[in-house]
């Protein structure tokens, strides 16, 4: 956040409360700059800059729930400020984890934010925006459309590794490998040291059956983000199907009718085949895939379509997904009930409403 500044009066003056609200964010001491910026909103309760203070604070706390109430009161001040417009959408966009209504309400501010510094002729500022909204297009999985502003954005600068990077996310979701190997490729000769070109890499040279290099990408991204990289949650073959196993013993029994005829299996991560049966395709992360016919678009007439029906769970993706052993074999119970209801014939949508995404 952009640290302002102004003539000061004395010590009560709220610029130079603002100065030392902006000396504590910058230092990392956010419970100190949200003490003093509430305090200042007790004498000014609004100004702009002292709210934008106070939900950037609560934000890089973590506190998520109220950082959004705080951009709205910050917005409801100022309108058209594009770096609150900025950081409510960064809020909704980058700090939401799954929650696709809040990306949906940050890529309309990203939408707003672009519009206002197109009229201001701020270049800065809508590199910023277009960059947010390729992201969160990415996360919503429309990533065609996330590709248009990502190079919009390098359109405006050139060199960004941020943009470059998300460009070449967009790329592997979009399962072009090639063009997307590319890209990291080119990431890493400016930034060797970042992490998630060298994950993806990794992920890469796995389905090229390269076990060598991605054992070294992905040594190398966890050595330096251990955080976000950490080792898998391995599971034994045995053990992994035992999982799969009880995942559908634990099926309601509204759902087990359907598997009759069903076959369910594991491998370790998709093939071209299931991803690019699919327009768009079906990203490489995915951790299962059901193939065949919904019953309910099922012929009458045709056995093929109840013969030919399964269910695939991906190990590797499933064991890169969770964090824990126990987070693992949750999510092999969501992943076969999604899949299940995928042969039921709900669509996305409608699982993501069940809390099946």
């Amino acid at each position: 956040m952009e640290k302002r500044t102004g003539k000061a009066s004395g010590s009560g003056d709220p610029r130079v409360r603002l100065e030392a609200v902006a000396d504590a964010f910058e230092a990392g001491d956010f419970e100190g700059a949200l003490g003093q910026v509430e305090g200042l909103l007790s004498d000014a309760p609004e100004l702009p800059e002292a709210l934008h203070y106070r939900a950037a604070a609560l934000t890089e706390l973590g506190r998520l729930e109220e950082a959004g109430r705080a951009f709205g009161l910050a917005l409801k001040a100022a309108p058209e400020d594009l770096e609150i417009l900025l950081g409510a959408a960064d809020c909704l966009v980058c700090r939401a984890g799954e929650d696709r209504e809040a990306v949906e309400e940050g890529l309309e501010l990203c939408a707003r934010g672009k519009r206002l510094a197109q009229r201001e002729q701020d270049v800065e500022m809508l590199y910023e925006f277009l960059l947010l909204e390729g992201m969160g297009l990415n996360q919503m999985g429309e990533c065609e459309q996330a590709l248009v502003s990502l190079d919009a954005a390098l359109g405006h600068m050139p060199r960004s590794v941020d943009a470059r990077l998300e460009r070449g996310i967009a790329l592997f979701e979009l399962c072009r490998f090639d063009d997307a190997r590319v890209a990291f490729e080119a990431v890493l000769k400016d930034m060797p040291d970042e992490p998630w070109a060298h994950h993806y890499l990794g992920l890469m040279a796995e389905r090229r059956g390269d076990e060598k290099e991605a054992k070294k990408r992905f040594a190398r991204a966890q050595a330096l983000v251990p955080e976000e990289f950490p080792p898998p949650v391995a599971l034994g073959e045995a053990e992994f199907d035992r999982a799969v196993e009880d995942a559908v013993k634990a099926l309601p029994q509204h759902a087990k009718q359907y598997l009759d005829n069903v076959t369910i299996a594991v491998e370790d991560i998709p093939s071209d085949e299931d991803l690019l049966g699919q327009d768009p395709p079906l990203s490489p992360s995915i951790l299962g895939v059901f193939r065949g016919t919904p019953v309910g678009e099922r012929s009458v007439t045709s056995a093929y379509d109840h013969l030919t029906a399964s269910i695939v769970l991906y190990q590797k993706n499933l064991e890169r997904f969770a964090k824990t052993r126990e987070e693992l074999i949750e999510q092999i119970g969501i992943t076969v009930m999604h899949e299940v209801g995928h042969l039921m014939g709900l669509d996305e949508d409608d699982l993501w409403q069940r809390g099946l995404d």
